[in-house]
């Protein structure tokens, strides 16, 4: 009897133990839920998660229209003064990253975004800001909310963005619990579709550079590049006054770029079609450029003041032309931004490139950033000699000056020489070009091979404000004149009565030309002219020839200014005389001219005159 009383209990125990398991099984599997059950008590919160990850990735969206495709934009890399753009195009505040930019070494580079990339660079952005949700309002109801960073995926179309966020959340409240592992939210959103515009844009302005071409036909527009003048007397531009009206022409032409589709403007308008670019798209693009954007114009041929071009007719032996005329040729380099800019509703896609013309030309197109860079070679990267500059004023005293090398066709900047001394790495290079620049002095370039020599000692002439007063034949001239200073530092001026310059101490030739109205007019005339041309049919290809003539047609020109006065002289200026800050400059004036003949009587004779300066 005993024994089957034990047996009894034993059952008991066991049965006992299957159901307090059963309700310990129960209460934990009621107590901890995934997201993917009934949220009940919970849904609140796991209802703001969904939003707080909704506005993590609508901030990504932001960053990145704004960004040119990058979330991350990255550190700002400062320009040069040979390339002032740097990596970045400061916008409203934004570092905007370039798609296409030039190095101060002259290489290009691409940096474009792929839909990857992007899609990467907003994932990580909801993955970690994740933690910056705001809990509070659900702790202070008691609530224990911890969360653990996860993988994030985002994924791009034409119409929306789908974030799949992987992160871990426990929420409490003590007396049941539940785990979020896994959320995926849908945003609607143009940015797949304007990303995709923007990569054709860039593409067909790789492909045609029309960017580039605009901006050749607006330099023809508003500058002097290529042409000839009927006068007998120079032409002159001043040069910021030319590089202010080129900056103008093309923020106006460049504002006014439009591509196919473009719905915000009248596209049909047979004057607008001229700024049409052939790329369509199915939100509005704008075109930007500002003057005050980094930018560079560099005029070969140009003074730092003024353009000069000099007349040809009135030289001795070409009085048989019959008339003057002036021909002039600029080169220009100009570089400069364009932020190209995609609306779509209330969103808004941009990226900035860099347009290059090249000596008048657009720059050649480039299809792959690593096919066009293998072909270049950075010297300045390869900094493999240790050289020592020392720079001195004229009285020996040590100057703090920036210290450039030219190798080749490339400038590299070594430094500043603080203290006056520059130790450090160069190229290694054969009768390279050391080129130090002070504030306050004439610059100093001579050759120096630093496969050779590793020291040298620079002494900077001091630069002097002068103020150039002249007369002509005694008298104080207050017309038009144009005073060179051509050898240790050149230099020219325009001025009426009086004018300044900078100039060092050294030896010059000092040219000037006074003006002053003339009344000559060169007749209407008619011209000849003739060539042999191949006759028609057999005798043709036998090489026979006839004589063709046509008649060339001058209209009658009024040449309203001509010269009236000046000379050349060769000259030492000391210091002496610089440091007065006044140089007065007397030339002697020539007879007023009333015919062409006059005229080139008066060129023959400035060749003999010379100018007195005290």
């Amino acid at each position: 009897m005993l024994k089957g009383k034990i047996g009894q209990a034993s059952i008991f125990i066991i049965i006992a133990i299957v159901i307090v398991a059963g309700v310990a099984i129960f209460f934990i599997a009621q107590n901890v839920l995934d997201v993917s059950g009934e949220t009940g008590r919970f849904g609140e919160i796991v209802s703001y998660y969904d939003q707080c990850l909704q506005e993590n990735a609508r901030d990504a969206i932001d960053l990145a229209g704004v960004q040119g495709g990058r979330v991350y934009a990255g550190d700002y890399i400062e320009g040069s003064e040979y390339a002032p753009f740097g990596n970045q195009l400061d916008f409203l505040g934004f570092g905007v990253p370039y798609w296409f930019s030039v190095e101060g070494n002259g290489i290009v580079r691409e940096n474009v975004p792929t839909k990857t990339e992007l899609e990467q660079e907003i994932g990580k952005y909801v993955s970690e800001n994740i933690e910056n949700c705001d809990f509070d309002s659900f702790r202070d109801r008691g609530f224990t909310i911890e969360i653990e960073q996860g993988e994030t995926r985002a994924s791009l179309d034409n119409n929306g963005l789908s974030i799949d966020s992987k992160a871990e959340i426990l929420i409490s409240d003590g007396e049941s619990s539940m785990k979020i592992t896994n959320r995926k939210i849908e945003i609607e959103t143009k940015m797949g579709k304007m990303f995709l515009d923007a990569r054709r844009i860039y593409t067909t302005e790789q492909e045609t550079l029309f960017l580039e071409n605009y901006s050749l036909d607006v330099l023809n527009t508003y500058a002097p590049v290529t042409g000839n003048l009927i006068q007998c007397n120079p032409e002159i531009w001043k040069t910021k006054e030319v590089v202010d009206k080129l900056e103008g022409g093309l923020e106006n032409n460049v504002g006014a770029i439009r591509v196919k589709g473009d719905t915000s403007t009248e596209q049909e308008n047979q004057d607008s079609k001229y700024f049409i670019v052939d790329q369509s798209t199915g939100g509005n693009v704008r075109f930007l450029y500002s003057r005050n954007w980094p930018h560079k114009v560099e005029i070969a041929g140009a003074g730092q003041e003024l353009m000069v071009a000099q007349p040809v007719g009135n030289q001795e032996g070409l009085g048989i032309l019959g008339f003057c005329y002036v021909p002039y040729h600029f080169v220009y380099d100009v570089n400069f931004p364009v932020m190209v800019q995609i609306f779509e509703g209330e969103e808004f896609f941009q990226f900035p490139v860099v347009v290059i013309i090249d000596n008048n030309l657009p720059r050649k197109g480039i299809y792959s950033e690593v096919d066009f860079v293998e072909e270049e070679v950075d010297i300045c990267s390869a900094l493999t000699e240790e050289i020592e500059i020392s720079v001195f004023n004229n009285e020996l005293s040590n100057v703090e000056a920036e210290i450039d090398y030219a190798c080749f066709d490339q400038l590299c900047n070594l430094g500043r020489a603080e203290g006056g001394v520059y130790s450090g790495s160069a190229p290694s290079c054969f009768n390279g070009e050391i080129v130090v620049r002070a504030e306050g002095y004439a610059d100093y370039r001579e050759i120096l091979s630093t496969n050779t020599e590793k020291r040298r000692e620079v002494i900077l002439d001091r630069l002097y404000d002068i103020e150039l007063e002249l007369e002509v034949d005694g008298k104080p001239y207050s017309g038009m004149a144009v005073i060179s200073f051509d050898g240790a530092r050149t230099a020219s001026t325009e001025l009426s009565t009086k004018g300044s310059i900078k100039l060092s101490e050294g030896s010059y030739e000092v040219r000037v030309s006074v003006y002053g109205n003339s009344s000559v007019t060169i007749p209407a005339s008619t011209k000849t002219e003739c060539v042999e041309v191949s006759k028609s049919g057999i005798l043709g290809v036998f090489g026979g020839t006839d004589e063709k003539c046509f008649n060339i047609e001058v209209p009658e020109t009024k040449i309203e200014s001509a010269l009236i006065g000046g000379g050349i002289s060769q000259t030492f200026l000391s210091r002496s005389q610089l440091e007065s800050g006044k140089l007065e400059l007397s030339v002697t004036g020539l007879k007023v001219p009333r015919t062409l003949d006059d005229m080139q009587t008066n060129y023959l004779l400035f060749e003999t005159k010379g100018v007195d300066i005290a």
